[in-house]
């Protein structure tokens, strides 16, 4: 008995050890391990590279800014200097009361929010219910269509810039908001990203819809918009800021100077002012959009991402 029971514990101690599970090994396909980052010098030159990399990137993007900026509260004079410098030696705001006179700011702005309005409007009627279709109706050939609209995303502007011209002026629609209204109203890129965020719309709610009697429409109007807030939110901003900045299709379209938007303006009218007045008209137009920028930064990134993942 007593080697029998030996027996039994000898056996039951190799299976034990047969059963361990041996430590898996990690492999760090990285250019510098952690091992290295977690060093002294390692955090160091983490860190530098880190800051160094973020400060040029920084300064890419703001010098500009900074630039047009103080060269608007430089003279004349003053900017036509060689080397230029970097601080206005006697910094003033003449040149933004100026160049809101000269300019006639008020009325471009005006023009260009007008213009934005209607392109933003006409862009929710029809990219919400285009990306609705593909998402949820589903129809015939739903892939292909969705293909063709992401195909024209690889087409430059200025290869179709013609053939819109003149579909416009076929139109009659010079001088008119319309003109750039039409062409805002479908963007492949637009429809793309509504129609990712309800994929990932519950299909249950859309269902216990159907079951109470709602229809397609009513379907999107009280179910799919409520819960939509943030890419709707996203793809506004991308409509606003681009039909606030456009300036090739404004510049052929609305050739009136009472129908201008403030990008035609100042470029029709930079020939005739001094440097620094058009820099503080540049100023003056930047700040709508520096303004809605920074109300909305939260916005665009949780709307980019929101409908990224399913779960």
């Amino acid at each position: 008995m007593t080697s029998v029971g030996a027996r039994r514990v000898a056996t039951g101690a190799s299976r034990s050890r047969r059963r361990t599970p041996k430590p898996i090994e990690v492999r760090h396909r990285t250019i510098v391990s952690p091992h290295q980052l977690n060093s002294k010098w390692g955090r160091r030159v983490y860190w530098l590279v880190l800051v160094t990399v973020i400060a040029v990137f920084t300064l890419a993007f703001v010098f500009p800014l900074y630039w047009m900026i103080t060269g608007a509260m430089k003279t004349p004079e003053e900017i036509a200097e060689m080397p230029p410098s970097l601080f206005p030696a006697d910094p003033t705001l003449d040149a933004f009361v100026e160049a809101w006179d000269l300019f006639d700011i008020g009325t471009l702005l005006a023009n260009t929010g007008y213009y934005a309005l209607g392109a933003w409007l006409f862009s929710m009627a029809v990219d919400v219910t285009a990306a609705y279709a593909l998402s949820k109706l589903r129809p015939m050939f739903g892939g292909v269509i969705l293909g063709a609209m992401l195909a024209t995303l690889m087409i430059p502007p200025m290869v179709i810039l013609i053939p819109l011209y003149v579909t416009i002026v076929d139109l009659g629609l010079l001088n008119n908001a319309w003109g750039l209204w039409f062409p805002a109203a479908a963007n492949g890129f637009n429809i793309f990203l509504l129609k990712r965020f309800f994929d990932s719309i519950p299909r249950e709610l859309i269902e216990a819809a159907q079951i109470d009697g709602a229809g397609p429409l009513r379907i999107l109007w009280s179910v799919v918009l409520p819960v939509s807030r943030p890419i709707l939110g996203v793809v506004s901003i991308f409509t606003i800021v681009t039909a606030f900045k456009d300036f090739v299709l404004p510049l052929l379209v609305m050739t009136d100077s009472e129908k201008m938007t403030i990008s035609v303006g100042l470029s029709q009218t930079a020939g005739a002012v001094t440097q620094n007045q058009v820099m503080g008209g540049l100023v003056i137009a930047s700040i709508p959009m520096i303004i809605v920028f920074f109300i909305f930064q939260r916005h665009i990134m949780a709307g980019l991402t929101a409908g990224s993942i399913k779960g």
